[in-house]
């Protein structure tokens, strides 16, 4: 399997629910580097801008706002098979059928505050991490 980078996202509810050191114990448990890392309260623009490709879909608005609600823990994770690592460690989108011991089982509340944001593909990842992290705050081995 491929070294990979992968984005992930804290969100706001589990950030509150100060469970970040349990999220990135998963992480490195399932032999995932955090090779970025930062906190931020993300803008209204940036939040737009990050989640575009869902500009048209009903539920952008109650996105928007819920990751503005509070900071976010924004990370770079690098391992092998780390896009599919990272989705299988955070669990369907919906708390209710993610699979018992998920991130998203354990820590988020709903289908709208569910706890993580992962790259859904290498494309996608190489996107989203340019978008929070310049080249040289990426650490390389």
């Amino acid at each position: 399997m491929a070294i990979e980078r992968t984005l992930s996202i804290i969100k706001p509810d589990a950030v509150a629910k100060n469970v970040i050191g349990q999220v990135y114990s998963r992480f490195e448990n399932a032999g995932l580097k955090i090779i970025a890392a930062r906190m931020v309260h993300l803008s209204n623009s940036d939040a737009e801008k990050f989640y575009a490709a869902h500009k048209y879909r009903p539920f952008f608005k109650d996105l928007i706002s819920f990751m503005v609600s509070g900071p976010v823990m924004i990370q770079v994770l690098e391992g092998e098979g780390a896009i599919a690592k990272n989705r299988y460690l955070m669990g369907a989108t919906d708390p209710n059928k993610a699979e018992k011991g998920t991130i998203r089982s354990d820590f988020a509340d709903s289908i709208n505050a569910n706890a993580m944001h992962g790259s859904d593909s290498l494309e996608t990842a190489a996107i989203e991490v340019a978008f929070f992290f310049s080249e040289v705050d990426v650490y390389s081995r």
